[in-house]
């Protein structure tokens, strides 16, 4: 190995091989007759911290299962992991409720499972033979221990752990337990998450959420970093469709060089964690992916151009009352190709920042704005029915038995959701959608009228105006909260 930092990289590969032997995962056998090996490889990571340092070098020796042939070499493989919506949801109950949030991480933890088939894998080279928690219903990956009023919440998300608690002695003896059962690695107080740096104001009761090094990153990958700052991640007034393709040769031989779908899929990441502001551009520009045109790459540059203007813009949770709130918006037929519309919607928690945010375009071809809004208020009631199982099964949000408001900027979507109407242009709405009213009647939402202006999910629907555009930022909990740095 000719790498400047071989010396680090020999001592991750051994320890990998050392951390196998001790979880045995595999045992050298001389080779069954008729039975061809797998081939091997070494993956290295360097893992930076808050700083942008290296903090470790990681190797890992896996197999080339590329090779394998689904139900011949294995058969159906799935390990879950926790949705980032449970994870901010459990942040902005620690930021209202004040309480300690710790972090471990498992070494090793893909050595930790078990195998259902035979493997036979080649040797790498260079080396030679020498409870306590109930688990959520409703996410997986998330566990609770409350005894008394005392509580412990456990996160897993591959190998990272977040412990969420109120008793510094519970959480001690919780990670004692669990350093028994897999080889830990204390982390202290959680700092970064999934590349999600967490900065936290114990005096004014705030978690922000920032990504800002990760901003740095694509903006470099894309050699976006030296461009002007934009204003707006989408501009107000621009129109995309599929038939702004490359028309000429030149036009080919450009897009053929811009890595678009590289570009779009570096943004989605941020936008599902920690950006709801680029919801709605990012949502635009990844239905071109087919086919992009000098239009949309323009489009995706302008996004970049905008997160390098807000790159320090956090999402933040406060400590207010832990009261779930959704907002749902429709567009009316913004795609111009298919016809169809896009459900948004936006749930809160104690009026601070957003814990989900979705954009998903509509199955059907709405005819009405009254029956986008109607088909969006669905799609979000659906999620709150979700969300409220989840708070209720937490023990600790004492609103979550009541009602979940949802708001919607159309009367007459607000209308029919709470009793049908007889009307010649509402009978072929899809019964399927109809599930809203049911899930009106059995208490779990209420659907409540709030005007245009005043609905926080308005930015995810459309391009909006500066001013505009601005001034919903800080209801949705987007802040530039550089000063905790």
């Amino acid at each position: 190995m000719e790498d400047v930092d071989s010396h680090h990289w020999q001592k991750a590969m051994q320890y990998e091989i050392e951390s196998m032997f001790d979880n045995k995962v595999w045992s050298l056998v001389d080779l069954p007759k008729g039975i061809k090996p797998i081939g091997c490889k070494w993956v290295y990571e360097r893992k930076r911290g808050m700083d942008g340092n290296v903090e470790t070098f990681k190797a890992r020796l896996v197999a080339k299962g590329y090779t394998q042939k689904e139900g011949i070499d294995y058969e159906e493989t799935f390990s879950p992991v926790a949705m980032l919506k449970s994870i901010r949801i459990l942040l902005s109950i620690a930021a209202s409720l004040d309480i300690e949030i710790w972090q471990m991480d498992v070494k090793t933890t893909f050595l930790n499972g078990s195998l259902d088939e035979s493997i036979y894998m080649m040797q790498p080279e260079g080396f030679i033979e020498k409870g306590q928690m109930e688990k959520n219903p409703n996410e997986p990956c998330v566990y609770k221990r409350i005894k008394g009023d005392k509580l412990v919440f456990l996160i897993l998300y591959v190998d990272d752990i977040l412990l969420i608690g109120n008793d510094v002695g519970v959480l001690t003896s919780v990670k004692e337990w669990l350093a028994k059962q897999f080889d830990m690695k204390d982390l202290g107080e959680a700092s970064f998450i999934l590349g999600i740096q967490v900065i936290r104001d114990r005096k004014n009761k705030t978690i922000a959420l920032s990504q800002a090094l990760y901003m740095d990153k694509i903006l470099s990958r894309f050699s976006m970093q030296d461009s002007k700052k934009g204003m707006l991640p989408f501009r107000h007034g621009i129109k995309l469709s599929k038939e702004q393709v490359p028309k000429n040769e030149h036009e080919e031989q450009f897009m053929s060089r811009v890595p678009y779908a590289s570009a779009v899929g570096s943004l989605m990441y941020p936008m599902l964690c920690t950006r709801p502001d680029i919801c709605f551009a990012v949502g635009i520009v990844s239905r071109f992916q087919s086919k992009p045109g000098p239009d949309h790459w323009t489009a995706v540059k302008h996004i970049f151009k905008y997160l390098k203007r807000t790159r320090d813009n956090m999402l933040v949770y406060f400590g207010g009352d832990l009261i779930p709130v959704v907002y749902t918006d429709s567009d009316f037929q913004s795609d111009s190709n298919s016809k169809k519309s896009t459900s948004r919607a936006m749930f809160t928690i104690g009026g601070g920042g957003a814990v989900i945010w979705r954009s998903i375009k509509q199955s059907c071809i709405a005819d009405s704005i009254m029956e986008a809004e109607y088909v969006a208020a669905c799609e979000a009631a659906k999620e709150a029915v979700w969300l409220r199982q989840f708070l209720m099964d937490l023990e600790v949000v004492p609103s979550a038995n009541k009602q979940i408001t949802i708001y919607c900027d159309n009367s007459g979507a607000v209308a029919n959701s709470k009793e049908p109407r007889s009307h010649k242009r509402r009978k072929h709405i899809e019964r399927k959608y109809h599930l809203l009213r049911e899930i009106v009647q059995r208490g779990d939402v209420m659907i409540t009228k709030i005007a245009s202006a005043e609905n926080l999910v308005d930015p995810f629907t459309k391009a909006l105006p500066q001013e505009s555009f601005d001034g919903h930022l800080e209801n949705i909990g987007m802040r530039d909260m550089t000063h905790l740095l």
